[in-house]
């Protein structure tokens, strides 16, 4: 059965060095800093690629991120996969746990989370499994 949650979360993003320095470069490279709150009580560490364009409102960015903190009262870590793309203002994002990336009680969690910002506050939304205790 899955089980589904949401909460707030805030994120802080720090530009990185980029590989790619030629004049013109429309890549980023960001450290993710998160702090989650709710049922998904738990701090997280990632990196985010993006890529910008000349069209306004287009763009995609991937990242890795590692949460570690409790979940449902279950300790332990996991690592989240983003692929996202925004074509002229309408978004398409994918949030998925890497498999067997739980550790602790979270081993062998499985899941996907969505993220909502409304009025510059961030949602997510996660439907996950767990095994039975």
């Amino acid at each position: 059965m899955a089980n589904k949650v949401r909460g707030s979360f805030e994120v802080k993003l720090d530009p990185l060095p980029t590989y790619n320095t030629t004049e013109g470069n429309l890549l980023g490279h960001l450290s993710i800093d998160k702090q989650f709150h709710g049922e998904l009580e738990a701090t997280s560490k990632g990196e985010m690629l993006s890529a910008g364009t000349a069209v306004k409102g287009s763009a995609g960015y991937v990242a890795i991120e590692r949460v570690t903190g409790t979940l449902g009262g279950r300790t332990g870590a996991f690592v989240l996969q983003h692929s996202a793309t925004m074509n002229r203002g309408e978004p398409q994002l994918l949030i998925t746990v890497v498999p067997d990336s739980g550790t602790g009680e979270l081993t062998g969690l499985t899941g996907r989370m969505g993220i909502e910002i409304t009025q510059g506050k961030h949602f997510y939304d996660f439907e996950y499994t767990l095994p039975a205790e």
